[in-house]
């Protein structure tokens, strides 16, 4: 967990873990994947990935299938 803060861990520990952006994070975080490589591999800004990992916001359609993809890749 290099990248993140415990605080920020534990923002993405209380999330709703249905939703997609914060198993994506929880992969992010056990795995140690930079915030940098999602924004680069989904073409988004960090202030999305951010949201994403919070659930403060959800990826639309074709980042939810990609995000979804990528999980099963990376588990």
């Amino acid at each position: 967990m290099t990248g993140y803060s415990v605080k920020f861990v534990k923002a993405n520990s209380n999330a709703d873990q249905e939703h997609v952006g914060v198993m994506l994070g929880r992969l992010c975080i056990a795995k140690d994947i930079s915030v940098i490589e999602v924004t680069k591999h989904f073409g988004v800004s960090r202030t999305a990935v951010y949201d994403w990992f919070l659930g403060k916001s959800m990826p639309n359609k074709t980042h939810e299938v990609k995000i979804y993809k990528y999980l099963k890749k990376k588990a």
